[in-house]
């Protein structure tokens, strides 16, 4: 990893609904930045699919935020003031549905058939089945939620709370990249 810019935020938040594309951004801005890459769901889901108690993952977050720089990928919500604390940036890949949609059937799909293990040492893998006719769905998750998201990231880049924190909403993958060489 190269060392992050003197200049450059050093504790960044990557957020989107679903199949946004914000680990695919989050991985390339730790790459860029030569930071830590911290996986929200990593720490999140354990083996079998089983989710954490609060109180183990935000251990687990608090400990993985210790670092003194990193980009975070992932929601959660319940854990914003604990990953907001110390943020410095907060990056919205805020695609359009449809192309949001499109890319969570995309990776749902690629995921199903590859049976790459999501989290190493969980054992969880997406199968056709949990992807697309569970009630646990990514596709359904992301249908729900877009929208919703959409309000709640509208009303935490208006909130004056976090008047230091820089905020970076990024529509399209063209203004992805601007952003990204907007770093170097």
């Amino acid at each position: 990893m190269t060392p992050a810019h003197s200049d450059a935020p050093r504790r960044i938040n990557v957020v989107g609904t679903s199949g946004s594309g914000k680990s695919t951004v989050a991985q390339r801005l730790a790459r860029q930045l030569g930071l830590p890459c911290i996986e929200m769901d990593a720490l999140f889901w354990r083996p079998g699919w089983q989710e954490s108690d609060d109180p183990s993952f935000f251990a687990r977050l608090q400990r993985a935020l210790a670092q003194l720089g990193w980009v975070l990928d992932g929601n959660y919500q319940r854990t914003a003031a604990l990953k907001w604390r110390d943020v410095q940036m907060i990056v919205w890949i805020d695609y359009s549905f449809v192309r949001t949609f499109h890319q969570a059937v995309s990776r749902a799909l690629r995921r199903a058939f590859s049976g790459e293990e999501l989290w190493p040492g969980t054992g969880n893998r997406e199968t056709l089945r949990r992807s697309i006719l569970s009630r646990n769905s990514i596709l359904l998750w992301t249908l729900k939620n877009y929208r919703s998201n959409g309000r709640r990231y509208t009303e935490v880049f208006a909130d004056p709370r976090l008047a230091h924190v820089q905020r970076v909403r990024l529509r399209s993958p063209a203004a992805v990249e601007t952003f990204l060489l907007s770093l170097h």
